[in-house]
């Protein structure tokens, strides 16, 4: 790829890294690693190999293991280097820093410094999920990883059932079929979904169904891989014409146009080019 090894301003760069394919790393990416005074990685293993897939030499430069477990030791010594005026490049295990990610409370301790943070942008398995599982994107709720036991997962979802966009969660493949059960045992079971697994892998796939459906299918199958799971929002709700008129005639009364339509549509569900159509209509 021939990364153009370059003089970085002092600043911790935050690299978004393959989360399955190893092309899928951009190449802004690569210059940046090639050209850090110091590298940190969730994992230093996976980023060494992936410079090596791509031909990054490392040379003399520290490789810093940065992670859930060893973040309070390791974050005053990087905020030492970026304190000495180094350009620290921090990449993910996969995917993009700070989404599910222990680098959170590095960024954060380093902007509270006063130190540059900046962003490689790249692989994300919750954008990918969304890009090819077939839900609305328009609107989504990214939630991580539920509870592991039964009841605190259930209460988890409960405090989500009324979200109107898509859920993302990530699971793990032994506790796939569980979740899915408990998701549709709380948010409804013939609420769509999708499993995505093994996203930009060779073995890459998408199963779509109703939850119930879903979490049979999945209790039948052992499932390998990360896996990403969407569920699509709540139902429309069953609203007569005339009561939607008066909502928004309502809202007209104390907002412009576009706020009424903005207010009824999130009270609604409904979509929002609809609601500013009748909107427009109804407007003094």
């Amino acid at each position: 790829m021939n990364p153009q090894i370059a003089s970085l301003l002092p600043g911790l760069y935050l690299i978004a890294t393959p989360i399955g394919t190893a092309r899928d790393i951009t190449l802004r990416a690569l210059d940046i690693l090639a050209s850090a005074d110091v590298l940190v990685a969730e994992d230093t293993r996976s980023l060494r190999k992936l410079m090596d897939i791509h031909g990054v030499a490392l040379r003399d430069r520290p490789v810093l293991s940065y992670h859930d477990h060893n973040g309070s030791q390791m974050r005053p010594r990087i905020m030492a280097l970026l304190a000495e005026g180094k350009s620290v490049a921090y990449g993910s295990e996969a995917g993009t820093p700070m989404v599910a990610d222990p680098g959170f409370d590095l960024a954060r301790a380093a902007r509270a410094e006063g130190v540059p943070v900046v962003s490689a942008p790249g692989p994300s398995a919750v954008i990918t999920a969304l890009t090819v599982g077939g839900l609305p994107t328009d609107r989504f709720f990214f939630n991580g990883f539920l509870p592991n036991s039964s009841g605190q997962r259930k209460t988890a979802l409960r405090g989500l059932k009324d979200v109107p966009g898509t859920l993302v969660f990530y699971e793990s493949p032994k506790r796939i079929a569980a979740m899915l059960r408990d998701a549709a045992e709380v948010l409804g079971a013939e609420r769509e979904a999708a499993v995505c697994r093994e996203l930009t892998k060779k073995f890459e796939e998408v199963i779509r169904a109703p939850l119930s459906e879903l979490a049979d299918i999945c209790a039948e199958r052992a499932l390998k891989g990360e896996i990403v799971v969407l569920i699509d929002r709540p139902g429309l709700p069953n609203i007569s014409e005339s009561d939607l008129e008066e909502l928004v005639k309502q809202a007209l009364s104390d907002g412009t146009v576009r706020d009424a339509a903005d207010k009824v549509a999130q009270q609604t569900g409904l979509p929002r080019r609809q609601v500013y159509q009748l909107a427009l209509k109804l407007a003094p």
